[in-house]
């Protein structure tokens, strides 16, 4: 009976911490991480702010639990998409749309959310803006995995410069998303898509593996 009843608790307090994440990255992606209190949560979401301090201790640590689940769904939405496409150049191409269909479906309101926070702590040192940068670095990363994939099968020429080439991508899709975000129109993504296809073509093995624009 002690099982249950702490099992129980445990379930509550799990479901608590998922719907107060759901609103705190809603509220980050808006209004920047410093937009969040314990109190101010709570009292959105109707609950206790004693419960939303238990589960998160100090408005710094609702700030780093935020960051880690929006590093959650960035994963799912932008990265895991293109696992469904055989390495090369394609997958690339598929990587590259996965984050301009994310931004421009608004998963979080305010655009891509790291997007959104790295400005805010870009010139303080803290536990916060560490994580900040490396969601980031491992984003950049992941881009120069996919693109070394690419390489390797033949998808993407040996003499291309794959950090300069991780550089432009990056900057293309991001600019796209604040485009979107400051002027509240969409034509920033379509002119992403075919800066960011004309770039591809240019430094793939086969340039004919992308002359649909699909990834296959």
């Amino acid at each position: 009976m002690a099982d249950a009843r702490t099992d129980g608790r445990v379930a509550r307090g799990d479901a608590t911490r998922r719907l107060v994440l759901g609103r705190t990255m809603a509220i980050a992606s808006v209004e920047g991480l410093e937009g969040l209190s314990i109190g101010r949560v709570a009292g959105e979401l109707g609950l206790s702010k004693s419960g939303v301090f238990a589960l998160f201790g100090s408005k710094e640590e609702l700030q780093l639990s935020t960051i880690r689940a929006a590093r959650a769904v960035f994963v799912q939405h932008v990265a895991l998409p293109t696992q469904e496409v055989p390495p090369g150049v394609g997958r690339v191409w598929r990587l590259c749309r996965a984050y301009l269909d994310y931004s421009r479906e608004r998963v979080f309101p305010g655009g891509c959310f790291f997007s959104a926070v790295a400005a805010e702590f870009g010139g303080r040192d803290s536990p916060v803006r560490k994580a900040i940068a490396a969601a980031r670095t491992e984003w950049l990363g992941y881009i120069g995995s996919v693109l070394g994939e690419a390489r390797d099968e033949g998808g993407v020429r040996a003499d291309v410069d794959l950090g300069q080439l991780v550089f432009e991508l990056s900057a293309l899709v991001e600019t796209a998303n604040v485009t979107s975000v400051l002027h509240g129109e969409d034509s920033g993504y379509e002119r992403a898509a075919v800066a960011v296809l004309a770039r591809l073509r240019a430094v793939a093995g086969d340039p004919g593996e992308l002359d649909d624009g699909r990834d296959g």
